[in-house]
């Protein structure tokens, strides 16, 4: 059956947002939903810490509307992950995402995300555990490589070992992790794109799903990389200028949700208004929505009326009507 038809007939993976740090929360995914109805949302990384000894239900909580999305969790102890793995998908998450991936220095000191790639039996430890533990499936978020080490076989062993732990689903960026001397802005600009490798470790793993992250920016990236992986996953691209989910979604399963952004708006009035009613701040909503209006006339008036805070406040849940009825200049389209 065609997408176009029926869109949870393609790959569940078939179209991703990536977990960002402070940005990918549950109102950021309550706003992405809107605009892409069936594409894979992820959360923020949580560590394992996090879960077990904090706030649990602060890290876990999520409305139902953001089906499917998944939990990614952040840590490298087997019997940790196992018990985190569970309380997501008792809470109702369809996937658990394991981040081996992210080089910030928070991470490298708590010896997981990327620096897990050098210990592939660990990883493979940790997949399996949580298997062990849940029905949804694990999903493991790697680069192809750490800091200067192109190697195939390295990134090739790493994947293996976590294939034959269970893992089926791989969500691989196709850049090194550069570990020392770059920034984590850097490592997601700097290592070269490498997208032969994910097609080599398809081509290698003929059984597992190959998920491509990285520089994916445009529709004709997406639409290329789609002829080639059952899935992509963005990142910035999709949060600085959200209207591109609506037109990715359109291209990756052929629904047509919202023609314009200023069809966005009533939807997203009413996200806000549901939220604030629960005691939710209003800008805990409206932060995710800035860049909206990106590359469109009246992009900067939208983008200066929301960012103030006193224009939020005076407006509350009013703010997405009043800011899109202002007067709007073709010049104004950053």
């Amino acid at each position: 059956m065609d997408s176009a038809d029926d869109p949870s007939a393609v790959s569940p993976w078939r179209f991703c947002v990536a977990p960002m740090l402070d940005w990918t929360d549950r109102h950021c995914r309550g706003v992405h939903r809107i605009l892409a109805p069936h594409a894979r949302l992820y959360t923020e990384m949580v560590t394992t810490g996090a879960l077990l000894h904090g706030d649990g239900a602060r890290h876990l909580d999520f409305d139902a509307r953001e089906h499917p999305v998944a939990l990614q969790l952040g840590g490298s102890e087997p019997a940790d992950l196992a018990r985190c793995a569970r309380m997501g998908a008792d809470w109702g998450y369809d996937e658990i995402n394991l981040n081996c991936g992210c080089p910030s220095e928070r991470v490298q000191r708590g010896a997981f995300g990327a620096c897990l790639m050098a210990e592939p039996q660990l990883v493979a430890d940790c997949v399996r555990a949580m298997r062990d533990a849940v029905a949804v499936p694990v999903t493991v978020k790697h680069r192809i490589g750490i800091d200067r080490n192109e190697d195939y076989g390295f990134v090739r062993d790493f994947v293996g070992a976590s294939f034959d732990a269970g893992c089926r689903t791989f969500i691989a960026h196709a850049r090194n992790a550069w570990l020392k001397g770059l920034s984590p802005k850097e490592n997601r600009e700097v290592p070269p794109l490498r997208y032969d490798v994910v097609a080599r470790l398809q081509r290698d793993f003929p059984q597992a799903v190959f998920v491509l992250n990285g520089g994916l920016t445009t529709l004709d990236q997406i639409a290329a990389a789609l002829r080639g992986f059952a899935g992509v996953m963005v990142g910035r691209a999709a949060y600085h200028q959200p209207w591109l989910l609506a037109q990715w979604e359109r291209m990756a399963f052929g629904t047509h949700v919202l023609a314009e952004p200023e069809d966005a708006i009533e939807p997203l009035t009413a996200y806000l208004e549901a939220a604030v009613a629960r005691g939710v701040p209003a800008w805990s909503v409206i932060r995710h929505t800035l860049g909206l209006f990106h590359g469109r006339p009246g992009a900067r008036a939208w983008r200066r009326a929301l960012s103030d805070r006193a224009f939020v406040d005076r407006h509350g849940t009013m703010a997405f009507r009043v800011a899109a009825a202002r007067p709007r200049s073709d010049a104004e389209t950053s």
